[in-house]
Formats: structure tokens, C-alpha cells, sequence
């Protein structure tokens, strides 16, 4: 996200001095993570904001068993030593194999995520399907959400639905922000119906282009380049 801004800089239809940064689901959590140690980035919006770290020590809804973690930590370790001795290993699979199994094994949430990623709603021939097991504990280490006090006095909004069992997530980070914040709900949604389901993503965007459009026109008393626009 950096190196993004970096390029964005060096391009003359782009005001460098208003810059802003979107991020979805887990980039919810990169982007507040980039942002709170890069000035450039003037203000930050997330939906569905994710901690990727918490949710794997965790879980998605923040009850999950530890013994999980403890469990995957393992298997991490198992591969790094395999890999040390030019043995390879099978990844963790990213998602069950069917829809049913999803269900049982994650509920609402894990069905949803089942239904956006591994059917034709948004599949794609070349997404990935495992995560490599020396990742794992690389994940489980990630707090996103650690310096977000860092962003004020940059704006932040934090769009979440109001039935997303993510939603104890943005409310932790919101939590420990300081002013400028804002967090908006979405009546309704779930974690994924904030993706691409038209009645929840209009209220969304449109709140997203209210912030954005106020917080970064405020920067400058020049017109904004057609490109920000």
C-alpha cells in the first residue's frame, strides 16, 4: 500500500497532499496498519474491516476455541522443519469443499465466505485456494489494528454491517482510535453483503464519498484534479 502511494506520487494528475486510503475486509486492516506510519495517506476508510491476525487467533466472531491456533501453530512449525530439509508440505486450504461443510464448520459467515469465493459470484480461475503453513504463524503474530491511535488528527471512517460477526472487530479498532473517527452502520448487512449486494453497498459507497470528498477537499483551496474526482 506504500509503494501504491509512492507511485501515486509521481504522477502529475494526482494531488500528492490528498491522498486516501480504502480498504475491505482484511485490507481494512492493512490499510489502517499503512496508513497510521505514512502521512501521505490524509485519510482512511474501511468496510468490513478485518484484523487478519485476530480472526486466526481468534476466530471470526472472536470465540474460537484456542486449542485451534495452538493446533495450526504446530502444523507451521512442522513445515518450516520439513522445508529445512528440502521436504515439501500440503498448504492449509482456504476454504471447505462444500457448502454444507462450510455451514458446519463456520456458521453463517462460513457459508457466505463459501458463496462469494468459491462460486461464480466471484471465483476466479487464478485466486488462491491455501494459505502456505510458514505463513501461519507470520498471520498469527499481524496486529492491525495495534497503532491505529497513530492515524488522528487524519480522518478515519469505519463502515460495518450490522449483522457482520466481524463487527467486534472495527468496534475494537474504533474503539482505540482517536478524533477525527467515525463509525457508520449499515442496517441489515452481513460481513460479505457489504462486498457486492446493491442494497447494502449503495449506503456504503455513498457514505464513503461523503467522507472522502469533505475530508480530502478540505485539504486544498484548488480545484481537484478530474483523476480525484
Amino acid at each position: 500500500m506504500k509503494a501504491a502511494v509512492s507511485f501515486l506520487t509521481t504522477h502529475s494528475d494526482v494531488d500528492p497532499d490528498r491522498i486516501g486510503a480504502l480498504g475491505i475486509c482484511a485490507s481494512g486492516g492493512y490499510a489502517i496498519t499503512a496508513a497510521a506510519t505514512d502521512h501521505r495517506v490524509r485519510a482512511v476508510a474501511t468496510v468490513s474491516a478485518v484484523d487478519i491476525g485476530r480472526q486466526f487467533r481468534m476466530g471470526a466472531d472472536g470465540t474460537q476455541d484456542p486449542n485451534i491456533i495452538r493446533d495450526l501453530l504446530d502444523n507451521a512449525a512442522a513445515a518450516r522443519s520439513a522445508e529445512a530439509r528440502g521436504e515439501s508440505s500440503p498448504g492449509l486450504s482456504l476454504f471447505p469443499d462444500s457448502a454444507e461443510q462450510a455451514l458446519a464448520l463456520g456458521g453463517r459467515h462460513g457459508l457466505e465466505g463459501f458463496e462469494y469465493y468459491r462460486t461464480d459470484r466471484a471465483r476466479h480461475p487464478r485466486s488462491a485456494r491455501t494459505f502456505t503453513w510458514p505463513s501461519i504463524d507470520k498471520i498469527a503474530s499481524f496486529d492491525a489494528f495495534g497503532v491505529v491511535d497513530l492515524i488522528a488528527p487524519r480522518p478515519l471512517l469505519m463502515v460495518v454491517g450490522h449483522e457482520a460477526v466481524t463487527a467486534w472487530m472495527s468496534i475494537a479498532a474504533f474503539q482505540n482510535a482517536q478524533y477525527p473517527k467515525e463509525l457508520h452502520w449499515i442496517e441489515g448487512a452481513s460481513h460479505n453483503d457489504l462486498y457486492d449486494i446493491e442494497q447494502y453497498v449503495r449506503p456504503a459507497v455513498e457514505q464513503l464519498t461523503t467522507f472522502f470528498s469533505h475530508r480530502l477537499r478540505q485539504l486544498s483551496s484548488t480545484p481537484a484534479p478530474m483523476a480525484a474526482r
